[in-house]
């Protein structure tokens, strides 16, 4: 398998990496240590330019963010600020987007192949019943809507390609540190090890879809 792992140096990321190659697979990470950032489009495509005629049975996005410069969730609407809700969209929407725009293509031509994003449970607008983080989970669910359109428009071209949102789980990353305490964790490998097991099962049928780390699809 040849693999493209976007945000490889991330608590997830890292782990996705490590339990790829230890199966065989040929990873190719990329991050902003690569120069990739995805909140500016020419880098996006500059990225995605630089790996030529690569081909991917797989695209993973381990890219997000809860805390962006320094702002932490709302708990209150009253607490809602423009710049801060727009960082949030920036990088947990149109990031991904933009590397379903760019990266999409180098999908393999010929038999299966996935793009896998990391969205977030708390981007369900159906599996909300406690209110709250109004810009992390508007954006995980603009990224959903995203990642459904795109499935439909990419899978036209090629039946055999799967596009999907998974949410990780509770992991114990730095992200997660100030937030997990009322949730149980696991571990990145864990995750890592689920979250691919789940790829692995899926058809194209799933094409479209929401899934958790324990392959339970999710409601929009």
């Amino acid at each position: 398998m040849k693999a493209l792992l976007i945000g490889d140096t991330g608590g997830i990321g890292t782990a996705i990496a490590e339990t790829l190659r230890a199966e065989g697979a040929d990873v190719t990470g990329l991050s902003r240590r690569d120069g990739l950032e995805l909140t500016d489009q020419d880098s996006v495509a500059r990225a995605a330019e630089k790996l030529g005629d690569s081909r991917f049975d797989l695209i993973f996005n381990a890219t997000g963010a809860l805390v962006i410069d320094g702002h932490q969730p709302e708990k209150t609407i009253r607490a809602i600020d423009a710049e801060a809700m727009a960082a949030q969209f920036r990088l947990n929407a149109i990031g991904v987007a933009l590397l379903l725009r760019y990266f999409s293509p180098l999908l393999a031509e010929e038999g299966r192949a996935v793009f896998a994003s990391l969205s977030a449970r708390v981007g369900s607008i159906g599996d909300n019943g406690f209110g709250g983080w109004i810009s992390y989970r508007a954006a995980k669910a603009a990224q959903n809507q995203i990642i459904r359109t795109a499935a439909i428009e990419i899978a036209r071209k090629n039946k055999q390609r799967i596009v999907v949102a998974l949410h990780p789980g509770t992991v114990e990353t730095p992200l997660t540190r100030d937030y997990a305490d009322r949730h149980p964790t696991i571990t990145p490998a864990r995750s890592a090890e689920a979250l691919l097991g789940v790829i692995a099962g899926l058809t194209h049928k799933d094409n479209g879809t929401f899934w958790d780390w324990k392959g339970q699809p999710v409601e929009w």
